[in-house]
């Protein structure tokens, strides 16, 4: 982890050194800094299924292919998910 975080350091202070983008006419930062609840339940509930499954989504994607039953438990699971958060009210969804 300490690796990865040397290299983006390193990586966004050179990519934000720059005026622009290479094909954007501006960066697309996240202007939100607040930790709210539905952050913390969301980063709980993503950690504790990646906890529970060993796998993050990405790379389960990708050994989709393999054919393991296991696997295709867990894109299950995670297309429930994001099928519940899009079917939450838009209440449920704002910030408070």
């Amino acid at each position: 982890m300490a690796a990865a975080l040397a290299v983006a350091f390193v990586g966004y202070r050179i990519v934000l050194a720059r005026a622009k983008p290479v094909f954007e006419p501006t960066f697309q930062l996240p202007t939100k800094t607040v930790i709210d609840r539905p952050l913390l339940i969301g980063s709980a509930l993503f950690g504790a299924g990646w906890g529970l499954s060993g796998l993050c989504p990405g790379p389960a994607i990708s050994a989709a292919s393999l054919g393991v039953g296991e696997i295709y438990v867990f894109m299950i699971a995670l297309l429930a998910g994001m099928l519940l958060k899009d079917g939450l009210p838009k209440s449920a969804k704002k910030p408070a």
